[in-house]
């Protein structure tokens, strides 16, 4: 890894914000908030570059392992984390607003190098690295996205169909609700069909939906025998704030995009065109190139450090972390987007 590729190391600041938000406590308990919500846009705006890498440049980064173990190291960290946080709170003696500021911290590091790079290891090949997704993914009690996110979102991306593609004029909260419950019903549609394809019975153990859900409780088990029944309710909590930050990027990604529907009943392929996208800078390093979304798309195996910018692809007028802020305000929300949204004739 070169000096210029060492800027990845700043995504750790968020673990690091988050370690600071326990052991300290008091105000500090907001740290992860204040870094995510704060810092981060406001570095955001003053920092954008659409340089691509040439080939050689490409070629160089995918020999190189170490983009690959800035992934694999986020899961003992979450995992520590979230240990270190279920233990001070069974310890008792937090005043009420250290509890709130830390599980908080807790849920956003949750929502981002939790679900964020499971996002990205689950579209890798080797099981290995699957298998660390769905770990990271148990955090958020959201397993299920390796199923409907892979086989479901990447098929049906900017249609009707996908429960994650928000529809114009569709506010963050409704989008919430439809999004998470039509994503579970996806995965377990999508199951359901694999099975009946190969000839297994839906009570199988090759049903991953069903394993999923006996995991996940298990989870939950395990956190109230160690850790004492009144952590459950925390484990459930910092799950639902993880991913409902992930269902809000969702939301500000395809935000009113449609593919147009061919005269045939089918829609036109995926293009650069069907994913907002932002080149600012900060966001880009800590959601590890999520942004660069419309080459994501175009080959959902290509490795966040090798990400592209295309010009006919379309901007958000802010970063990441900036656009889901605003779009915690729904007015303000469609008064900066809708007269962005391209209007598509089927």
């Amino acid at each position: 890894m070169n000096w210029k590729d060492s800027k990845y190391l700043l995504a750790y600041l968020a673990p690091l914000s988050t370690f600071v938000a326990i052991y300290y406590q008091g105000y500090w308990s907001f740290a992860t908030v204040v870094l995510a919500f704060a810092v981060i846009p406001l570095l955001d705006h003053f920092s954008s570059s659409q340089k691509n890498l040439n080939k050689e440049e490409e070629d160089s980064k995918l020999s190189t392992a170490i983009f690959d173990w800035l992934l694999y190291s986020n899961v003992p960290i979450l995992w520590f984390l979230i240990w270190y946080f279920f233990s001070t709170i069974s310890s008792g003696g937090l005043e009420t607003f250290e509890v709130v500021g830390m599980t908080w911290s807790i849920g956003i590091i949750v929502g981002t190098i939790g679900i964020n790079v499971a996002h990205e290891l689950g579209h890798r090949v080797k099981k290995s690295e699957q298998l660390m997704s769905k770990s990271l993914l148990l955090s958020a009690m959201y397993m299920h996205f390796f199923i409907e996110h892979n086989r479901g979102h990447h098929k049906n991306i900017a249609t009707d169909e996908d429960p994650a593609s928000s529809r114009l004029n569709e506010n963050l909260y409704s989008f919430w609700v439809r999004s998470t419950f039509g994503g579970y019903r996806s995965a377990w549609n999508l199951e359901t069909e694999r099975l009946t394809k190969q000839g297994m019975s839906f009570f199988s153990l090759k049903n991953e939906m069903l394993i999923f859900q006996l995991i996940q409780v298990g989870y939950l088990v395990a956190v109230g025998l160690y850790f004492g029944w009144f952590v459950v309710p925390f484990a459930i909590i910092i799950a639902i704030i993880g991913f409902l930050l992930l269902e809000t990027v969702n939301y500000i990604e395809h935000y009113g995009l449609r593919r147009k529907k061919l005269p045939s009943g089918r829609y036109e392929n995926v293009t650069m065109q069907h994913s907002w996208n932002s080149n600012h800078e900060m966001g880009r390093i800590f959601l590890y190139e999520l942004t660069r979304h419309s080459d994501h798309h175009f080959k959902s195996t290509r490795k966040f450090q090798v990400l592209r910018h295309f010009d006919e692809s379309p901007q958000l007028p802010y970063g990441y972390p900036g656009s889901m802020l605003i779009s915690f305000l729904p007015p303000l929300w469609f008064k900066l987007m809708n007269d962005k949204v391209p209007v598509v004739l089927s």
